[in-house]
């Protein structure tokens, strides 16, 4: 398989272990969600392991001082791609539970695979975080991830970071050629695309399999 250099693989034996379930024709769509959460959540711990921190020094129950760090939670901001990007928003939250979200409407047309955008609402200091993390399920053509990285561009954020559960090779390259800089961290890279644009053996329509309507 081909190597990219911006691309980061998480291979946490309990990032995998839940991948695997999520991967599962059998699980149902609430187990889905469970996982999806608690998978987010685990990538969120790697994706911002270099986040900017502040000095902080709190006094603890022995009456002490101790020093520590602090994160500007506020200063990080989830851009969410509708509609299955909001599942993971829940599990990110619950480790960045005051970052702030953003919203693109994305679809993709299913003759051309092409990305028609019809919403989009940003922070409006987004310009000012420290760090947008934009959230997909899957990153397939990299058509719909592309046009989210050029709202968010236009936008005037500097510092992005993708995060998916499952990405394609073409999907990757896709970024690669668009967005040079932004790295991609996700669970899995599979093998191809099909014909239909769906990752293959990918986890099926995560958007279907999340809201229970596949």
């Amino acid at each position: 398989m081909k190597t990219f250099d911006n691309i980061k693989i998480i291979k946490h034996p309990l990032v995998q272990d839940k991948l695997s379930r999520m991967r599962d024709s059998a699980t149902s769509s609430r187990d889905f969600r469970f996982l999806l959460r608690e998978l987010s959540s685990l990538m969120a711990f790697e994706v911002t392991r270099d986040i900017k921190t502040e000095s902080a020094s709190v006094r603890t129950p022995l009456g002490l001082e101790a020093k520590g760090v602090r994160v500007n939670h506020r200063e990080i901001v989830l851009v969410t791609i509708f509609r299955a990007g909001v599942g993971m928003a829940e599990g990110v939250l619950e480790v960045i539970p005051q970052a702030r979200v953003g919203h693109v409407g994305i679809y993709r047309n299913p003759e051309t695979l092409d990305a028609v955008q019809y919403y989009h609402k940003l922070p409006p200091d987004i310009a000012a975080s420290s760090l947008v993390l934009l959230i997909d399920p899957m990153l397939a053509t990299g058509n719909t991830m592309v046009r989210t990285l050029e709202v968010c561009r236009d936008a005037g954020a500097e510092n992005i970071r993708i995060m998916c559960l499952v990405a394609a090779p073409e999907g990757v390259e896709k970024v690669r050629e668009k967005f040079k800089k932004v790295p991609i961290y996700t669970a899995a890279l599979d093998e191809k695309l099909d014909d239909h644009g769906y990752i293959i053996p990918g986890l099926g329509d995560a958007g279907d399999r999340i809201f229970g309507t596949r």
